[in-house]
């Protein structure tokens, strides 16, 4: 039997290539090997924005276009949305028993976003909480993130691990599949994020998205064409390495040699990420014009997501022995 693999993204605005190439791909590559479930973290984004709730329904429709433009199969994955299946919030609640409040607040990342953006909610605190609910309500055997996102995984194998000592072998302890992501640089050489409005968006017209390379920061030693530079240390090299065929032969040495200037480097890079953002691009155009069927699909996701969902939660109120009828 082919083992349970939950991922998911906030609908939290467009996405960019960083997203495309940290998980869109490898999802795609990976869905015919797992029985799948790809969520709409709705609730989840709420613990950063919660007051214009009124522009969720068109960023969740934004991000089913997304995942279908990248080649999720919606007959092979369930596509839904989080909100669709309440058994996340009831596990959720049950699961927020078994884990304490210094616990929570020590965590890295509720440090970093508490201090950074202001957040400090108790549905922000609770976070990774519906985060182990989220893929516990499924059973599910992995999760596939990146080296630095392992440790979300892993509270979720402990409140598993804990359930299970309490009430009996019921949950499945996840555990992270690692999967190796390139160096995506935004254009300003830190990591790229929307929230640092550094990003390239994967729907952005070919225009756009040259004039956001021709934007981005280089090697700080070479000021002008003939300085030699150094490639390892320019973000525009980094992203040459995932959209240029032979960076290493046909830019690394001219750029080392100073032959090769930074905005011909650039134009170079802009023609590359365009080329292979196309197929994405124009398969997105179609899709995104047919409403229903973006509807459709997320409606016939939650149905064979609750289905699971609902098998799990009702052996969770057995061995808690909350099944009073």
């Amino acid at each position: 039997m082919k083992e349970t693999i939950l991922s998911g993204m906030q609908p939290s605005g467009e996405l960019h290539i960083g997203n495309l190439e940290s998980a869109l791909k490898n999802w795609v590559r990976i869905q015919n090997d797992y029985n799948m479930y790809c969520c709409i973290a709705d609730w989840h984004s709420l613990t950063s924005d919660h007051v214009n709730t009124g522009i969720l329904k068109e960023r969740v429709r934004e991000l089913a276009v997304d995942y279908l433009a990248a080649g999720l199969d919606p007959e092979t994955c369930a596509i839904f949305v989080q909100s669709d299946v309440k058994e996340h919030a009831e596990l959720h609640l049950l699961f927020s028993m078994l884990i304490t409040v210094p616990t929570l607040t020590r965590l890295p990342t509720y440090l970093e976003k508490k201090d950074e953006k202001g957040l400090d909610s108790y549905g922000f605190l609770g976070y990774p909480v519906l985060q182990a609910a989220d893929i516990c309500v499924y059973n599910a055997d992995k999760v596939p993130v990146g080296k630095d996102q392992e440790k979300h995984i892993w509270l979720a194998a402990d409140l598993a691990k804990r359930f299970n000592s309490l009430y009996g072998e019921t949950l499945v302890e996840p555990q992270a599949l690692l999967t190796k992501i390139p160096i995506i640089p935004g254009i300003d050489g830190r990591k790229m994020s929307k929230s640092y409005g550094n990003h390239i968006p994967l729907a952005a017209a070919e225009e756009d998205t040259a004039a956001l390379i021709l934007k981005m920061f280089t090697d700080p030693k070479k000021i002008r064409r003939g300085d030699p530079g150094t490639p390892e240390k320019c973000p525009v090299y980094h992203l040459h390495r995932v959209y240029s065929p032979n960076p290493a032969e046909e830019i690394a040495p001219s750029c080392r040699n100073g032959e090769l200037g930074c905005v011909d480097c650039k134009k170079a890079l802009a023609k590359n990420l365009n080329q292979s953002l196309r197929p994405f691009r124009e398969k997105r155009v179609v899709i995104e014009k047919n409403h229903d069927y973006i509807w459709d699909i997320l409606k016939k996701g939650a149905e064979r997501a609750r289905d699971r969902a609902a098998e799990v939660m009702a052996k969770v109120r057995a061995a808690m022995k909350l099944d009073y009828y």
